[in-house]
């Protein structure tokens, strides 16, 4: 019976085998392969090297091009265009005849503004229409989906088509009512003329209809339907004034009969350019104003993110 070695008697490892086990290189051993060149490039890689780059920049959007976009659409569409021209063609031509058959004793309480009121009654439609068509003429010939497409930041477009529509609304409209003051000034300054300070007016009186124009434009973005909104506004402006004197008829529903004609657009624009007996200055309609647009681009602003376009 053999006997295994001792641990003195087992050979020790020759130093090529040992080296050999920890990795390294073995004398007479084949050398490894070289790598592989590598493939010369495809034609589609040729041709996508040698593409062409856009020398314009690519920059981050933001509100200004949304900005930019939205008065390029306002300023070269006809319906802008139309419903302007008729704002100042009622606004001045009326508030002009106006001036033509007053005499400067008819200013004594009054504002020289005040002929400008005659022409925004009616002129006031036509912003409302204007602040329709801002949004929901998009969505009627589905040009909508473009503009999303190029900013899907959909609260930016909707912020933008209210800041272009209130600017322009507001120098049409401000800019009309102080040309017939200065035109009443000019002809009835006499010493009968009472010249009561009247810039008051022209801002309220701007920021009035220019209001009402962004509660139509919310309305548009709300309903998206050019002839339900403008159909919903004309609603707004004119039946309070036609069921307040209704409800004025029976005593349990006169006090609500009272508000509608105090606070309905008519009277809060008699109220502004001191065509109202009682002397108010038309804070608190304005006030109502503000109040109902806010709440009326709070909802068009929830529900454009919730809807599909």
């Amino acid at each position: 019976m053999t006997t295994p070695p001792t641990p003195q008697q087992q050979p020790q490892a020759q130093p090529q085998q040992a080296y050999a086990q920890a990795g390294g290189p073995v004398q007479g051993a084949p050398a490894a392969p070289a790598p592989a060149a590598p493939a010369p490039p495809s034609a589609w890689q040729q041709a996508m090297a040698n593409a062409y780059t856009s020398p314009i920049p690519v920059k981050k959007t933001h509100l200004g091009n949304a900005l930019s976009s939205e008065w390029t659409k306002i300023k070269s569409v006809r319906s802008t265009m139309w419903t302007l021209g008729i704002f100042l063609l009622l606004v001045i031509g009326i508030g002009l005849l106006a001036v033509a058959n007053t005499q400067s004793v008819d200013y004594a309480d009054v504002p020289f503004t005040l002929p400008a009121f005659f022409g925004l009654m009616l002129g006031q439609i036509c912003l409302i229409t204007l602040g329709v068509l801002v949004t929901s003429s998009e969505y009627g010939t589905g040009m909508i989906r473009t503009t999303f497409t190029a900013s899907p930041q959909r609260h930016r477009v909707l912020t933008a088509k209210i800041l272009i529509f209130f600017v322009v609304a507001f120098v049409v409209s401000a800019g009309s009512i102080l040309l017939v003051g200065l035109a009443a000034s000019a002809a009835h300054s006499g010493p009968e003329a009472g010249d009561l300070p009247w810039a008051g007016s022209v801002f309220k009186g701007g920021l009035y209809v220019s209001l009402l124009g962004v509660l139509a434009l919310a309305v548009g973005s709300i309903l998206r339907h050019s002839a339900g909104a403008i159909t919903a506004m004309l609603g707004v402006v004119l039946l309070p004034a036609i069921l307040g004197g209704f409800l004025m008829i029976w005593e349990s529903t006169q006090p609500l009969g009272e508000k509608m004609n105090d606070y309905n657009a008519i009277t809060a624009l008699a109220k502004i350019f001191g065509a109202d007996d009682t002397g108010a200055s038309g804070g608190s309609q304005l006030t109502l104003l503000v109040v109902v647009t806010l709440a009326a681009v709070a909802g068009a602003f929830a529900l454009l993110e919730k809807r599909d376009v």
